[in-house]
């Protein structure tokens, strides 16, 4: 019988436990499984029945030409369900209705935004009322993170230009 083969991560040094030290839960949070199967659960039955709001705004973003920026309805993100999501600009839209609890949603949009991923909060009332302003916040909001990242790709590129530049300069 002949050995599987397995693939592995190496490093210079030959450390082979190098694979069993990275996290592979939870699409690199640390999640459990059986906590991410719940949360996706729980995100399918929101999907389901969804308010008046939510299906609403997912019509405009589902005839929307936002580019190559789309979002995704009620996704798990870590280890929240957030109401839309855009991962290619780290930015997630969160509806809020009257009755939620309000210091659950701060603590869990901090430690988003502790991750890099900008939380903009909504009133479920606004976008019936005010579908074109909720739009106008959106379309800025996501204007400001293409351009944050835009300048956080400026700064990194400059680092690694001048630490290039030093390295030559020793030579």
């Amino acid at each position: 019988m002949t050995e599987r083969k397995t693939l592995g991560i190496r490093t210079g040094s030959g450390d082979d436990d190098v694979a069993a030290t990275l996290n592979k839960k939870g699409r690199g949070w640390k999640i459990s499984d059986s906590r991410l199967d719940e949360l996706h659960n729980q995100a399918r039955e929101r999907r389901r029945f969804s308010s008046d709001a939510h299906k609403a705004l997912a019509k405009r973003f589902a005839t929307a030409n936002l580019g190559r920026h789309t979002f995704k309805r009620h996704a798990v993100v870590g280890s929240a369900i957030v109401d839309f999501n855009c991962h290619s600009l780290g930015m997630a839209v969160d509806i809020f209705e009257d009755g939620d609890n309000e210091a659950l949603a701060s603590r869990r949009d901090k430690s988003l935004e502790a991750v890099g991923i900008k939380v903009m909060r909504i009133k479920a009332s606004e976008i019936l009322d005010n579908m074109d302003g909720v739009l106008e916040r959106i379309t800025a909001g996501m204007r400001m993170r293409i351009e944050d990242r835009k300048a956080s790709r400026r700064a990194r590129d400059n680092d690694s230009d001048s630490s290039s530049g030093e390295d030559q300069r020793r030579d």
